[in-house]
């Protein structure tokens, strides 16, 4: 029987038959071969990276992970197909299990996720993120600390589990905005939630966990890449802000013009010129942004680039 693929798509694991369409996405189910992935790079301070997915229904425009897509038209096609890694749960228990053998002592400390979304829509359905939370949970049974975790998204879909989320002693919470205009927004990155569904999604998780229902997570949001914020929108944009107790701001990747490289893509590169008013002047307006991100929020840890990813 022929390999199924897209567009040419044949990885080194068969996928198999096309699950289903979720909206225009086309997502495949896969056996992982590993989850864990060594952590290097950017977020060289962890063990661990932890997709769920590989490739993400938001799609964005800027977004550096289309690099790693299987092929040339997987990434033209970015955001319109998802690889669903159907054992993952399953993988995830016995490299935790191999983990605390060696390390009984000292929990890993993980991200979830470098390349996706661990909360993308597809998420709402498929509860595969939901599970490995479960499984990353469960090591308590054996006497073992749970893992300290960073999750990054952009989804209030992340509010479903906060059941979960309550019951991890060290987790970070990055929600991504990288704008404070809708306008702005749905030209980098129309298909993913509006900026007013993260916000509140934050809120929800921030005033529904106590000290008496669980441990809080710390709050981040990430301005990653930061985008231009309508100077009419700028300082209720910050405003709103105050509820994390970090954000972190930077500059896009550098386009190097190669396909395997995690640069901004092209796409982004045309639509900065729509701003240009920004992105004529970017570091003077990187540069203003910040002073009033400082001025006027005291109380929020202000970071910039790798310094703001780790947990603490």
């Amino acid at each position: 029987m022929a390999k199924p693929g897209y567009e040419g798509y044949n990885g080194e694991t068969p996928t198999k038959c096309v699950r289903e369409k979720f909206g225009d996405t086309t997502v495949y189910a896969q056996n992982a071969k590993s989850l864990l992935t060594k952590a290097t790079g950017f977020i060289a301070a962890y063990d661990f990276t932890l997709n769920p997915y590989r490739g993400c229904q938001y799609g964005c425009s800027y977004c550096y992970a289309a690099a790693f897509s299987p092929n040339s038209q997987m990434r033209q096609d970015w955001g319109k197909w998802v690889i669903y890694k159907e054992n993952a749960a399953d993988i995830l228990e016995k490299e935790l299990e191999k983990w605390y053998r060696k390390n009984p002592n000292q929990p890993p400390i993980i991200y979830m996720s470098s390349v996706t979304d661990p909360y993308q829509p597809l998420e709402s359905k498929h509860q595969l993120t939901r599970r490995l939370l479960e499984v990353m949970l469960d090591v308590r049974d054996n006497g073992y600390a749970t893992p300290n975790l960073v999750i990054q998204t952009r989804s209030p879909i992340i509010t479903r589990d906060i059941d979960y989320l309550q019951r991890f002693q060290r987790l970070r919470i990055n929600m991504s905005i990288p704008t404070g205009s809708e306008a702005v927004r749905r030209d980098f990155e129309p298909r993913s939630p509006s900026i007013k569904a993260r916000l509140n999604a934050i809120n929800k998780i921030r005033q529904s966990i106590d000290s008496f229902k669980g441990f809080i997570p710390k709050l981040s949001i990430t301005i990653t890449p930061l985008l231009p914020t309508l100077i009419t929108d700028e300082d209720a944009f910050i405003q709103k802000l105050a509820i994390a107790d970090r954000v972190v701001i930077q500059d896009f990747h550098p386009n190097n013009n190669r396909s395997l490289v995690a640069g901004t893509r092209q796409e982004a590169e045309e639509i900065k010129q729509k701003y240009a008013w920004w992105y004529n002047s970017e570091r003077f307006s990187y540069q203003r942004f910040k002073k009033k991100l400082v001025s006027q929020l005291p109380g929020v840890e202000i970071k910039e680039g790798k310094d703001g990813f780790g947990y603490e």
